[in-house]
């Protein structure tokens, strides 16, 4: 019954402890680097380009909702063609097609950062 009062600061704990560990780690990394006399640049270089990070969220987040509806229909045409069970095809399907689409993304995003 108090398990509902929990959840919500361990979720907001959580999210401040991963922040908090990439802000540590980055911080040490670059005193680190000053120790060993290394130029302070390389974090602020303009050479490098790359795609934005909105585009790739983008570009992830559609291909993720396309898997999901994908998935939905295979589901359906699984269930009405071949008679499986909805407990199975559902999940299988859905899980499948997401994968596949945040795969599909993960690839088209490293072609878009070879292009920019």
């Amino acid at each position: 019954m108090g398990s509902e009062i929990i959840v919500l600061p361990v979720i907001f704990g959580t999210v401040f402890g991963i922040y908090y560990l990439y802000i540590s780690a980055r911080n040490r990394e670059r005193l680190a680097l000053i120790e060993k006399g290394a130029d302070a640049n390389i974090f602020y270089s303009k050479n490098r380009r790359i795609t934005p990070v909105w585009k790739v969220i983008t570009l992830n987040l559609a291909l993720l909702c396309i898997g999901i509806g994908l998935g939905i229909f295979l589901a359906n045409l699984f269930i009405y063609s071949l008679n499986m069970k909805e407990d199975v095809a559902y999940p299988g399907t859905i899980f499948l097609m997401a994968g596949v689409g945040l795969l599909v993304g993960f690839f088209i995003t490293k072609n878009l950062d070879k292009a920019a």
